[in-house]
């Protein structure tokens, strides 16, 4: 089964959009177990983190400082591993994940809301860093907001020229939408069906993304993109 995945012409793809399904995942895991808030970004945290610092919370702005920076770490350790340890953080990352979708399982509901989403925040930024996209283009597996700038930007400039090397662009960036929202989908329904359980049902596809992984490493260089 590797070899065939290994020579499938833009094997990169596939990877990408599986993660994307993963980003996705987790996103609405997170909104649906954890009171409405979402792990797979910082902007809303680091509002927040101001917010509670000026109004006097100081438990709640320790707590989103703690998201800050395990968000950071997660995504200084692609960088730290491979240039001091020589590990693949590509091959690493499925497993980074896997253990947050473990943990998730665990921590106590009545947990706070931030400190129970650690292990997404460290995951999500740990994948984002490992992975840079497909096909050509940068594009992120864990929040949508660039990618539907990409897609939009890339249409309205075939729109206006007719090149159809912009429709290129436009697929891999709708697709990852597309399979991004897929993931919310099957998290929705994990939930649905396993309340908090639910994140063990991620770990088959976390699987199937390392399968991809090596495949992807296993390519011939010229199938990669």
């Amino acid at each position: 089964m590797m070899d065939k995945l290994s020579q499938k012409p833009h094997i990169d793809m596939y990877r990408h959009f599986a993660f994307a399904c993963v980003g996705g995942y987790f996103a609405s895991y997170a909104i649906l177990t954890r009171f409405g808030v979402m792990a797979n970004a910082q902007t809303m945290n680091l509002v927040e983190l101001v917010l509670t610092a000026l109004t006097g919370s100081w438990a709640a702005a320790v707590q989103h400082l703690g998201s800050f920076l395990i968000y950071v770490a997660g995504t200084m350790l692609t960088v730290l591993l491979p240039r001091r340890l020589g590990w693949s953080v590509r091959r690493l990352s499925p497993f980074v994940s896997a253990a947050a979708a473990v943990a998730m399982a665990f921590i106590p509901m009545n947990t706070p809301v931030i400190v129970s989403l650690y292990p997404i925040f460290f995951a999500v930024s740990f994948q984002w860093s490992s992975y840079h996209g497909a096909d050509g283009f940068y594009s992120s597996t864990i929040f949508s907001t660039n990618n539907t700038k990409q897609a939009s930007l890339s249409l309205a400039e075939y729109l206006c020229d007719g090149d159809k090397a912009h429709l290129r662009k436009t697929r891999l960036y709708a697709l990852t939408l597309l399979h991004f929202h897929l993931g919310v989908a099957l998290g929705y329904l994990a939930v649905k069906a396993f309340a908090q359980y639910g994140s063990f049902c991620l770990l088959p596809l976390l699987a199937w993304c390392y399968i991809l992984v090596l495949a992807e490493d296993n390519a011939p260089a010229a199938d990669k993109n």
